[in-house]
């Protein structure tokens, strides 16, 4: 068995009843190596965010096999899936659901403190280390509110590393973000796959942005045509 494979979809559907049935998804089926950079495109509508639900164990309601790290995700519960999910896969949104009250540091911290692995002490040198590394220290004990738009973004992409992840999911990352600072979050993500050999997972609307990735699976009408 190949240990490389670090997410794997098998025959997915996905159908939603509104009163018909319309089938969202259909056979979706690829596989995502350790160090994949991928990004999935598709026009509005084509299924793309649901297939990323689907993938980040958030929505269990579908047929087809989805295997994370070789485990199949089939027949776990919710509190099962949440232990996955925050130790397992990071995640960068449009929005960066940084809390404002917290410093950037903190907010950093988040996901580490829910997993529950390290000491404080520990977590707070590991967020330190990720800020440095992403060139954004100086913002450390700065509140989230303070920020601008794509700061907020470059520390939303340090929390998803806190629990040094197998994979980086991302939904339409640089969909609020100007063209100046989309070429950060760009670099960032590059610097992770080629710094840290992490696997990153992006749905976009982005052609730039997908066109700097290694792989671009491409979708329509719920199917993978390329």
């Amino acid at each position: 068995m190949e240990t490389n494979i670090i997410l794997e979809a098998r025959s997915i559907h996905k159908s939603f009843y509104d009163p018909m049935k319309i089938d969202v998804l259909k056979d979706i089926s690829f596989r995502i190596l350790r160090g994949d950079f991928v990004s999935i495109i598709g026009k509005s509508g084509c299924g793309k965010s649901t297939l990323l639900y689907i993938l980040s164990t958030m929505d269990t309601d579908y047929s087809g096999d989805l295997l994370i790290d070789g485990e199949l995700m089939r027949g776990k519960s919710e509190k099962e899936l949440a232990v996955i999910r925050n130790e397992k896969i990071g995640f960068v949104f449009q929005f960066h659901y940084l809390l404002n009250e917290f410093t950037v540091l903190k907010n950093v911290m988040l996901p580490g403190f829910k997993l529950d692995r390290l000491k404080e002490e520990e977590l707070e040198h590991n967020a330190l280390d990720l800020l440095k590394n992403l060139g954004i220290e100086k913002l450390a004990h700065k509140m989230a509110y303070k920020l601008s738009g794509g700061e907020k973004q470059r520390v939303a992409i340090a929390r998803s590393m806190i629990n040094d992840p197998l994979i980086i999911m991302c939904d339409e990352p640089t969909g609020n973000l100007d063209n100046k600072n989309s070429d950060i979050v760009y670099e960032t993500f590059k610097e992770l796959t080629e710094v840290y050999n992490k696997t990153l997972l992006i749905v976009t609307h982005d052609l730039n942005l997908a066109e700097g990735t290694e792989r671009i699976i491409t979708m329509d009408d719920g199917r993978i045509i390329t």
